[in-house]
Order: C-alpha cells, then sequence, then structure tokens
C-alpha cells in the first residue's frame, strides 16, 4: 500500500511531484538497499515475518498475504503513473474486476460498456449475478447512461476505452460527470492503453484496473492485474478484501512485473508506432472491410483520443475486419509469420487472435456482433519489433488469407 513516492535521496533534481513519466517508471517504488546498497530490490520470498515480543513485528511485515515488501514497491510505482495516492495489486486482471465487484453489496446495479473483455463479460453474467450484483450492458454509453441509472441502486459504470476488441472509445470526463451526480463510482479498464498513455484518472474516473499481464509487464511471463485509486474509503473497503479473499501475486510476479514497467514509456511508443503502421496499410489494402485503430484520422472516436491519450496516440492494439469471413480470419492468423496465433497482448511480441473464435467465443454471437464482434474480425497486438518487417508480415498474409478463402468457397 502506499502514500506518496519515494526516491533515493541522492538523486537531488525536481521533487518526485514534479517527475515526468521516463523517470517515475525507473525510480517509483524503487529505493536503494539500505544495508548492501543495492539499486534492485531483492526477490523476498519469505511468507512470514519475526516479531520481537508478541504483535511487535521486527518491520512493516508479518504475512505476506497482507502485504511484502515487493508487492509494496510495485503498487508505489503504480500509484505514481497513474496519478492515484493508492495501489493494490492482485493476482490477475480477472480477480482485480472480482475484488472491485466484491466491494458492492447484493442488490446493487452496474452499469457497463457492452464491447468489454471476454473474461469481465463472464464475471459480469455468471458471477456477480451470483451475488445479487446485476450488470446492464450498453452499446453507446455515452447516450444512454443517464437513462440507464437505477436510483439508490446503480453503484457503478465500468468502462473500457478502448474497448475490447472494437477499439471504440469513451469520454470518461462526460460519463465521470453524469455518474457522479448520482453519487455512483466510474471504473476504468486501462489495460489497452496502459499508464504511458492515458491516465483515467485525470479525467474524473475513481478507480482505474489494468491487467498487469499486458503492457504493464509487457513480457508475457506474468500473471497479475492492479487497481489504483484516490479515495480512502476505497483503500480501507479493497484493502481488507485484497487480504480476506487473497487473490495476491507472489513476491516473484511483482518483482518481474515492476521490471517490466521500467521500460513501458519505451515499449508502448515503439508499439504505437507499429501500430499505425500496419494499421495504414491495412486501411490501404482492398482485402480489407474497415479498421478499427484510434491513431488514425478515419477512427469515429479520434477526438477523444486526442483528448484523452498522451499526444494523441493510438497504442499498440487494433482489429480490422478482413474479406473472407470467418474462413479468412483464420487463414490470415494462420499465414502471419511474425504475428503469433495466440491469446493475450501488450507483450514485446506481436500476437494475433480471432475473437469471435477465441477471447470472446463465450458471449452469445448476437450480442457479440451487436458491439462489433463480426466473425470476421481480426484483433493484433503489436510489439515492439521493426514495423516494416511487421507490415510487410501483414500484407503477405493478407494476400494468402483471401486467396485461400476464395478458393474454399468455390470462388475465382
Amino acid at each position: 500500500m502506499v502514500g506518496h513516492t519515494e526516491f533515493p535521496s541522492q538523486n537531488g533534481g525536481a521533487t518526485p511531484q514534479d517527475r515526468r513519466f521516463g523517470t517515475l517508471a525507473v525510480h517509483a517504488g524503487s529505493p536503494h538497499d539500505p544495508t548492501t546498497g543495492a539499486v534492485i530490490a531483492p526477490i523476498t520470498l519469505s511468507t512470514t515475518f519475526a516479531q520481537t515480543s508478541v504483535g511487535n513485528p521486527v518491520g512493516l511485515y508479518e504475512y505476506t498475504r497482507s502485504s511484502n515488501p515487493n508487492r509494496d514497491n510495485f503498487e508505489q510505482a503504480i500509484a505514481a503513473l497513474e496519478h492515484a495516492k493508492y495501489a493494490l495489486a492482485f493476482s490477475s486482471g480477472s480477480a482485480t474486476t472480482a475484488v472491485v465487484l466484491q466491494s458492492l453489496a447484493a442488490g446493487s446495479h452496474v452499469v457497463s460498456v457492452s464491447d468489454v473483455y471476454g473474461g469481465t463479460h463472464r464475471y459480469f453474467t455468471k458471477v456477480a449475478s451470483a451475488h445479487g450484483v446485476h450488470v446492464t450492458f450498453s452499446p453507446c454509453i455515452e447516450v444512454d447512461v443517464e437513462q440507464l441509472i437505477r436510483p439508490n441502486e446503480t453503484k457503478l459504470v465500468w468502462i473500457e476505452t478502448p474497448s475490447n476488441p472494437t477499439l471504440g472509445l469513451v469520454d470518461i470526463e462526460k460519463i465521470a460527470a453524469v455518474a457522479h451526480r448520482h453519487g455512483i463510482l466510474v471504473v476504468v479498464d486501462n489495460t489497452f492503453m496502459s499508464p504511458y498513455v492515458q491516465n483515467p484518472l485525470d479525467h474524473g474516473a475513481d478507480i482505474v484496473v489494468h491487467s498487469v499481464t499486458k503492457y504493464i509487464n509487457g513480457h508475457s511471463d506474468v500473471l497479475m492485474g492492479v487497481a489504483a485509486f484516490n479515495s480512502e474509503s476505497l483503500k480501507e473497503r479493497l484493502t481488507f478484501l485484497q487480504n480476506a479473499i487473497g487473490a495476491v501475486p507472489s513476491p516473484f510476479d511483482c518483482w518481474l512485473a515492476h521490471r517490466g514497467l521500467k521500460t513501458l514509456h519505451l515499449r508502448a511508443r515503439e508499439a504505437t508506432t507499429n501500430a499505425t503502421a500496419v494499421a495504414k496499410a491495412l486501411e490501404a489494402s482492398p482485402h480489407v472491410i474497415s479498421v478499427n485503430y484510434p491513431g488514425i484520422d478515419s477512427h469515429p472516436h479520434r477526438a477523444i483520443a486526442i483528448k484523452q491519450h498522451r499526444q494523441g496516440m493510438g497504442g499498440g492494439m487494433l482489429s480490422f475486419r478482413i474479406k473472407g469471413g470467418q474462413e479468412g480470419a483464420h487463414e490470415f492468423c494462420k499465414y502471419t509469420k511474425i504475428f503469433t496465433l495466440a491469446e493475450s497482448l501488450g507483450g514485446v511480441e506481436s500476437l494475433c487472435e480471432v475473437p469471435s473464435s477465441m477471447t470472446h467465443a463465450g458471449i452469445p454471437k448476437d450480442q457479440r456482433e451487436a458491439a462489433g464482434v463480426f466473425d470476421d474480425l481480426v484483433r493484433m497486438s503489436c510489439g515492439v519489433e521493426d514495423a516494416e518487417d511487421l507490415t510487410a508480415d501483414v500484407l503477405q498474409a493478407l494476400d494468402k488469407a483471401v486467396a485461400a478463402s476464395k478458393q474454399e468457397n468455390g470462388t475465382a
């Protein structure tokens, strides 16, 4: 748990509040070891900590489920980068979602964008409902939110911006203004953008959540989640649930995620450069129906990206509809050579997948298509390879995929 950002005293210069993102990413939550002078914290694997007498531990720690040095360091860094007072880490992004929803009393109502990560949709419809929390999905939340609020019942508005996998954007400030008039909290899933590209708390959100597994860790070797916020009452409630439920990350995973976080700004810039190049190449291809990428002018919510994203960046995620239907989408993912066919996103390597058959397969087809998730939609996560190689890979896979789908359908 964290209340402020500290740096080694010998750094000098500007105060922590004045430091820019890259400096914070490298130094926040990373004090030099007072005993050895190590600039990188050791991994504290101990599950329990000695006490000098009953109720008087030697240091700050008693039992690792409640708190651990590596988790504290990571939480402090996330809080600094999301402009929050507090941050809490969890064993996965899904566990983060679960704890936030568990903080609501039975009978509570939630309004959510309809185009959400499949695991979030599954939790909302299959788990939250079982303990009396009900969710209403909206494909046009900026238009619908006022009408969807139930007096004395609605406690939360859940936003993904960009949404997964159609990359739709939501004006956070606009939603927060409506929600706050009714005393309702706003949660923003910021996984697709990362703290480098977007800081939802600055636009009025109350809680920002991430699947740390994705951009924050960035190396496809850690499963984690995190929530960041400013409210003291949220701190007390969510800390209690974090400890009581016990869905906490291991010290080693916290150490790895903190290590990955230190290069987030570099990776996010390169991923944006690559995704922009790929999106423009796709948009120019005769084999593509449409492209969803908030970093190009054709995106219907481009003005929101300019307002909410650092320098109007689009991030590393995009999706597109390919000619040839579902078969064309499957063939495309088969023929890519640099983009790996796999779920997840945000790593240094580029990935592609077909949401209707993979990450969003659990959502009924009519609901998927109402949110724009058609069978011919391909989702891509651009890594940090060279843009020219990624673009060439996409174009050759498009040619082969469309040709193969035409042959299988018996067309010339």
